[in-house]
């Protein structure tokens, strides 16, 4: 057993003598749980492979079934994308901590996948905007919905959000390089994310801190500000029509929109607001906050999709008829 910080870990060898600019970094997995491994794969690697295969099948319903080929399911496919891309990213290493025990990454691997989670989620964040907007247009101006939202526009937004999380995300990696790391660097998760390796600098972080916050509001508040404003006409336009049953339609039309929103925004509200003003808080909330907002959108999109849209339905049964 070794003491770090008041903490106690109780697996062997996570510690050693290290010089002070370190090129590895130590993954605790779950604190409290490192001696629960394999116990721990088994929901770990469930819901990796509900939320891989999920989304595969919603990609691959959308290709294969020209019905499906429409605005609202392009945006839907885009999603799934990003959020298979999440998955993916985190698997590698959740495997090498839960069922191989290995918990030591080298540096440029965990600024790597640091930056790729990150991207995908920005990715996340900017096609739900994508998706309000679309069904702003739909419910606004639904003669002109096929006109306004072509294909070539469609393909314009997605490459622009891809972008954005790119070049938003870059300066992330390259800040961290250029700081000395010193000291035990734990990383209280078995993946590496910005706000973990934040902490562990033996130097000033001012310009990472602020540059993360201005991070933050210029992404993920901005596109939050953006689906709300849609919202808001979207229900000034429901509330001006004249038949309570189009604006019931019209209203079912966001339903699996909104509980995406819900799904992927009040888990990363959590987790920022736990890593902002719970640093108090025990190590063990901070690691589950973040593998709800990590593993959730993902198993659970899917599944909101494939029951409250009937399109998505009827083409999951056409295709695997």
């Amino acid at each position: 057993m070794q003491v770090i910080d008041g903490r106690t870990f109780g697996f062997a060898g996570m510690l050693r003598n290290q010089s002070s600019v370190l090129p590895t970094f130590l993954m605790v997995g779950i604190p409290g749980l490192e001696d629960k491994g394999l116990w721990l794969a088994i929901p770990f690697c469930t819901m990796y492979a509900a939320a891989i295969l999920g989304n595969l099948i919603i990609i691959l319903v959308i290709i294969e079934v020209p019905s499906l080929h429409k605005p609202m399911y392009f945006f839907l496919s885009m999603l799934a994308v990003s959020e298979l891309g999440v998955s993916l990213s985190t698997l590698p290493t959740v495997v090498s901590v839960f069922i191989f025990d290995v918990r030591e990454i080298g540096m440029d691997a965990c600024f790597t996948q640091m930056f790729f989670i990150h991207c995908f989620s920005l990715m996340d964040s900017g096609v739900l905007w994508a998706m309000a907007f679309d069904r702003f247009v739909a419910i606004y101006s639904p003669l002109q919905y096929v006109t306004i939202l072509t294909s070539s526009r469609i393909a314009t937004i997605g490459l622009g959000i891809a972008l954005r999380s790119v070049v938003i995300m870059a300066p992330l990696p390259i800040l961290l390089r250029g700081l000395p790391f010193c000291g035990a660097n734990l990383l209280a998760h078995p993946y590496c994310l910005h706000p973990n390796l934040i902490r562990l600098p033996c130097a000033d972080v001012t310009v990472n801190n602020r540059y993360g916050l201005f991070l933050v509001l210029s992404t993920f508040g901005l596109d939050s500000l953006i689906i709300l404003l849609s919202y808001v006409m979207i229900v000034k336009t429901v509330l001006g029509m004249a038949s309570k049953e189009g604006r019931l339609k019209a209203l079912n039309t966001c339903v699996s929109h909104i509980c995406a929103v819900v799904v992927f925004f009040v888990p990363m509200i959590g987790v920022s607001m736990a890593h902002r003003f719970g640093k108090h808080a025990s190590p063990l909330l901070h690691a589950l906050m973040a593998n709800v907002y990590l593993l959730v959108p993902p198993v659970l999109n899917p599944v909101i999709y494939s029951i409250k849209t009937k399109e998505i339905r009827h083409a999951l049964c056409k295709f695997f008829s």
